[in-house]
């Protein structure tokens, strides 16, 4: 545990110095984290030399320290602990250097070293490749910090109401895996939740089918919600387009936006798609157009728009999708512009 009181306290002057001499911008430091600064014990020379042993260069190791300070804090014991550890999904130290000057911050995180082993090997054993289960470490580190026996039930719960949904056995590894892939951070939840909300969506008519339908497609977020913004969000859509129950199923089933968007962010695309000219009636059509932020919404139009072609009196089909589905969509309507009126290889009727 170090001390972030930092009344009353000198520098280091033996860590300044070796943080000097290793390029690293100790003004920096002072700036974001003073507090490293005035540790008694620090391994700066150590760390950097474990850095450099796994073949990064100076420039490198100065970066990594100052956006991580606190790794001149860790025993050289605890770092070449965490290194062998990341070794068992890293294909090699290049990739682990890498990494480490990507998220500095998650690999010098060692409190946690042995749930972290325990939950590596758990996570190879279950199917996830080794580059799923790295991007995990850096882009989700907490659930790495679960005892093993957590996340363990939370798959197991995952799978269970998978079957009682009527998956098969056959696709619920592949389910699993993907959705895992998709969104780790279901397994920060709790197995009440994910009942609770499962019960809500069957308590609103969906099938069983459905229900499993908009599991895939909310790639696990449905478990980061509650029953009651789920319900809110789901009467705000049915007064804006005035549907029955029936219908607002069936445009939630078409875009798990209207379910896993709070209300306020609802609100707020409505009102940029409205202020474009867009209708309702054309929104109702096309709810997907809800998934997209304003501000990607009116980057598209505008661009669409200079092709000439005018959105209001289309169907809103051509705004939607990922971006590369919108470059694609993109270019077929531009082609189109470009292409000529007349067949260029039919012969001309000229009279002389």
């Amino acid at each position: 545990n170090y001390t972030t009181d930092t009344k009353s306290r000198e520098e280091n002057k033996k860590t300044v110095e070796n943080l000097y001499s290793l390029s690293v911008d100790v003004t920096k430091i002072r700036r974001l984290k003073e507090w490293v600064l005035l540790q008694d014990v620090a391994y700066v020379k150590e760390i950097a030399g474990i850095l450099e042993e796994m073949g990064a260069d100076e420039t490198t190791v100065a970066n990594i320290i100052e956006r991580c300070p606190e790794a001149i804090l860790h025993t050289p014991a605890e770092i070449n602990s965490q290194r062998a550890l990341w070794q068992l999904v890293c294909q090699n130290e290049k990739q682990l250097i890498k990494l480490i000057e990507q998220f500095p911050e998650s690999f010098f995180t060692t409190e946690y070293q042995q749930n972290q082993k325990a939950n590596i090997l758990f996570f190879q054993k279950l199917g996830l490749k080794n580059n799923i289960i790295t991007r995990f470490l850096t882009s989700a580190p907490n659930i790495f910090y679960n005892p093993v026996e957590k996340n363990k039930n939370m798959i197991e719960t995952l799978q269970r109401n998978y079957l009682n949904l009527g998956g098969s056995e056959a696709n619920m590894k592949i389910w699993i895996l993907k959705l895992l892939s998709q969104n780790p951070f279901i397994l920060l939840n709790t197995s009440t939740a994910i009942e609770e909300n499962l019960e809500f969506l069957q308590n609103n008519s969906f099938t069983d089918q459905e229900v499993l339908q908009l599991l895939s497609k909310l790639k696990g977020f449905i478990f980061q919600l509650n029953s009651t913004t789920m319900q809110k969000s789901m009467l705000f859509s049915k007064n804006i387009f005035k549907c029955s129950d029936q219908e607002l199923k069936q445009l939630v089933l078409k875009c798990p936006a209207l379910l896993y968007h709070s209300v306020p962010v609802l609100e707020e695309r409505l009102e940029g798609l409205l202020k474009e000219g867009i209708s309702i009636a054309q929104i109702r059509e096309t709810p997907m157009v809800l998934e997209l932020t304003t501000q990607i919404i009116q980057y598209r139009i505008k661009r669409l728009s200079a092709l000439g072609y005018d959105i209001k009196s289309g169907n809103l089909e051509s705004l939607n999708g990922s971006k590369k589905d919108f470059e694609v969509t993109y270019g077929k309507i531009q082609s189109k512009k470009k292409r000529p009126i007349f067949n260029p290889v039919a012969p001309l009727h000229i009279e002389d």
